[in-house]
């Protein structure tokens, strides 16, 4: 954590990092859209260690199989999305994965269709992170995968430049959904395909109850947002941005009674092997004892403490939500490019 201090790109220190993020969702939700790119830059500076240490390459959920390890039934999740893009398997092929973080799912996508894929990400040391990891990957092609620094809000690519795109839980950080799924139309191909996972409040939540809010703000805060919008508004900004829609469907609320919710990571657990035992009673506060540990002999720089709290509380509002069901990660959209 200390090497990555160097390496922050939104303010000098993590401290500084963390009362800069904090401060900017103080501000009203215009004000936080307006800002998004401070926003998630600051975020995945500060968060994007964090995850790769407890969650891996791939930043997202995923619904497990109860015998399936997590990183096969992530891999899964990504390759059943990435099953919904038309015509894109071959080297010759060229994907475009927006939000990519540090290439957990550009990797395993390349391989699973045998296709090129670039991805593109705001932070610039998730783009050094991810192409360092794509180079130690021994069974990609050169030049078969590379990450990119660039806004999906105005993407850096021509007209028609890719055979498909995907989004796996991503799209969420956009301000304004319908100038983002624009801009990916603009870079498709004409009847290219282009699929993603959301994150979305569903229709049990409701706006009057204050717990749910509560929960809202958390998840907002815990994971970089400037706001969370509905289901119902994002496949409306599909449609609205010119795509049509062939699938869309809340795979949290479809799936088989066997299969284990998303929110299982987030669940307590009492295997101390498990990165769930930090939910516990027990574990919760060990591993903040630790990190303060850590904090005072200056093992960990100034200001971790505070940004394991975010995160923390933003994890247990996922869960939470999750639980009650106003709330999802897995809203499936599939739409296509219309041909000329």
């Amino acid at each position: 954590m200390r090497a990555q201090e160097s390496q922050l790109t939104a303010s000098k220190t993590v401290n500084d990092g963390i009362d800069g993020y904090s401060k900017l969702h103080e501000d009203s939700q215009d004000a936080r859209n307006a800002q998004y790119q401070a926003l998630v830059n600051a975020y995945y500076d500060l968060a994007t260690v964090f995850y790769e240490w407890g969650w891996g390459q791939s930043f997202h959920f995923c619904l497990p199989q109860p015998s399936e390890r997590f990183a096969e039934a992530i891999r899964v999740h990504e390759y059943k999305l990435a099953a919904q893009l038309e015509n894109v398997a071959g080297p010759k092929r060229h994907l475009l994965d927006v939000g990519c973080g540090i290439g957990g799912p550009m990797r395993n996508i390349a391989k699973f269709l045998d296709c090129q894929v670039t991805g593109i990400t705001l932070n610039p040391y998730q783009v050094a992170r991810g192409n360092q990891l794509t180079s130690q990957d021994r069974v990609l092609r050169d030049g078969q995968c590379k990450s990119v620094q660039g806004d999906f809000m105005k993407l850096p690519f021509e007209d028609g430049s890719f055979d498909g795109v995907y989004a796996i839980e991503a799209t969420c950080h956009a301000p304004d959904r319908v100038a983002c799924y624009g801009e990916i139309l603009r870079v498709l191909k004409p009847g290219a395909t282009f699929a993603c996972y959301e994150w979305c409040l569903t229709d049990k939540y409701d706006p009057d109850d204050a717990e749910h809010r509560r929960m809202k703000k958390d998840i907002e805060l815990g994971n970089g947002l400037p706001d969370i919008i509905s289901c119902r508004e994002c496949l409306q900004a599909m449609e609205d941005a010119g795509f049509e829609v062939s699938y869309e469907c809340d795979l949290a609320a479809s799936h088989g009674p066997h299969v284990e919710t998303w929110m299982t990571p987030l669940m307590p657990s009492w295997n101390i092997f498990s990165q769930r035992f930090q939910f516990n009673s027990v574990g919760g506060p060990m591993v903040n004892a630790a990190i303060a540990a850590m904090e005072t002999l200056r093992l960990a720089p100034a200001g971790t403490v505070k940004t394991q709290k975010v995160l923390q509380a933003g994890g247990f509002a996922l869960r939470d939500a999750g639980e009650l069901g106003i709330f999802t990660t897995m809203y499936m959209m599939v739409g296509k490019k219309k041909a000329p």
